[in-house]
């Protein structure tokens, strides 16, 4: 296990970060153009930023971004 010391602002730094990057890979979920083998690879990807968020953010905040599961794929493709 690493271990990681952050002061209140860089905390807020990070959470933004994993925020924006959330934000991206859901909208590129649903971007009928990207093969389905790439959107699992984001499904992955969005999995382990959404496990950090919890470790930084609010539960309020993390409610916000809790994975709709199946279906933007299902929608999109």
């Amino acid at each position: 296990m690493i271990g990681l010391l952050l002061n209140k602002q860089e905390v807020k730094e990070v959470e933004y970060l994993i925020k924006r990057e959330l934000d991206e890979i859901l909208l590129d979920l649903g971007d009928k153009r990207i093969d389905l083998s790439v959107k699992k690879a984001m499904m992955e990807r969005y999995k382990n930023l959404f496990a950090l968020l919890k470790r930084v953010a609010t539960p309020n905040d993390c409610l916000a971004y809790i994975f709709p599961g199946n279906k933007i794929l299902d929608e999109k493709i």
